[in-house]
């Protein structure tokens, strides 16, 4: 009996720290853009995907070959519905097509987890499209019920953190006036579905616009004193967390105070113009590398402590055909041949001689702090079940 038990128990031990240790980080996602000429196939990507153990995406279309490179992985995808696309998907009959053949044939082999109606929509400057987001929203939702895919897809939006008129201190958080009636119907859908209201945060484009007043220890999550919320009294040490919880205030003021906020969006860049203060290769280091190792700890905010905050970080590849300044090119944490940008506490284990691109692995020192906690996490459940098995053969 006593040989049984002490099997039993280690066992479990064993399965449960096997989960650990292929399930990466729950929290963390990273956003597979694709504008540019020169990124490896999509199947080349999930393999990078997967040296990573990042086990989350989310592309900004429905590009089949993603879709179909990325069956039978254990990669949850978020795919999205372009903005000029929202006028024809407003009409349930056409939104009913447009799952029918760019979702439905691909799931559940493709691990289809999320439907982002537009990017930025709210801030959209053609207030038409801003006028289609709801109602499409709500078309793409039924399509889904109809077909049985309801319980399983998600449907939500990004949104730029330019949707709030005020977001300092966060608990003074508010939307702005011009997009409030749009705003009040797109939170109504997301309480009604249960589904998150997501941001696209960048701490960057705020320390870039205002660097003489903002601290860059603040905006990198390196130590510094943090910011004090003076009404609701919470310390804030980031800039990231402060405007996720903006957000959860300013829905709060409208009624809402049960939607999750997750980032859908947040990066630095590796390179900039001359007047972009800030996009350098050390600080993109910086910014991702504290980021990394807060996912680690799937912490949640100073106004939601006990709910982790998911984030998707922007973005896998630098994208080389992308308009704007520089910035928008060297968003990249890996060049377009996969190898490294930059190093955020990722390390190349091998590199293959038929392959320009390395074998990588998270080897950061946050996550072997992590599994030295979930060891010892490990080790007294061991003990607790020893302690058991000794009880009950007394019993016996």
């Amino acid at each position: 009996m006593a040989t049984l038990y002490s099997r039993i128990a280690m066992a479990y031990a064993v399965i449960l720290f096997s989960i650990y240790l292929s399930t990466g980080v729950a929290s963390l996602g990273i956003n597979y853009g694709q504008v540019a000429n020169n990124l490896p196939q999509p199947e080349r990507v999930l393999e990078l995907l997967r040296s990573l153990k990042v086990t989350k995406a989310r592309i900004y279309d429905t590009n089949p070959q993603v879709l179909t490179a990325f069956a039978n992985s254990n990669v949850e995808l978020i795919v999205t519905v372009e903005n000029d696309m929202l006028g024809q998907l407003r009409d349930p009959q056409q939104a009913l097509q447009w799952v029918s053949a760019r979702i439905k044939p691909y799931f559940p082999a493709t691990r289809i987890t999320g439907i982002q109606v537009g990017n930025e929509v709210l801030t959209d400057p053609d207030p038409t499209v801003t006028a289609n987001l709801v109602p499409a929203m709500g078309s793409i939702r039924g399509a889904l019920v109809q077909l049985g895919l309801d319980s399983y897809i998600q449907v939500s939006s990004p949104n730029s953190l330019a949707v709030l008129a005020q977001s300092f201190p966060p608990s003074a958080g508010t939307f702005k006036s011009e997009v409030y009636s749009v705003v009040y119907q797109f939170l109504q859908f997301l309480s009604t579905t249960k589904s998150p209201f997501w941001i696209n945060a960048y701490p960057y484009f705020a320390y870039k616009d205002d660097s003489s007043q903002i601290s860059l220890d603040y905006v990198l999550f390196n130590p510094n004193p943090g910011m004090l919320d003076p009404y609701t009294k919470l310390r804030y040490d980031n800039m990231l967390y402060a405007q996720a919880d903006a957000v959860t205030f300013a829905m709060a003021r409208m009624g809402f105070e049960g939607i999750e906020v997750r980032v859908s969006e947040t990066g630095w860049p590796s390179k900039g113009d001359p007047d972009e203060v800030g996009a350098t290769l050390e600080n993109a280091a910086i910014y991702n590398k504290n980021l990394l190792r807060r996912q680690l700890k799937n912490e949640g905010t100073p106004l939601r402590p006990n709910m982790r905050l998911e984030v998707y970080v922007f973005a896998l590849f630098n994208e080389d055909l992308k308009p704007g300044p520089t910035s928008e090119r060297n968003y990249g944490l890996f060049r377009p041949d996969g190898t490294m940008a930059y190093n955020v506490g990722l390390s190349a284990l091998s590199t293959s001689s038929s392959t320009s691109s390395a074998s990588i692995s998270l080897t950061s020192s946050a996550t072997k702090d992590a599994r030295k906690e979930y060891q010892s996490l490990v080790y007294w459940m061991f003990v607790f079940l020893l302690t058991c098995q000794v009880f009950i053969r007394r019993q016996f």
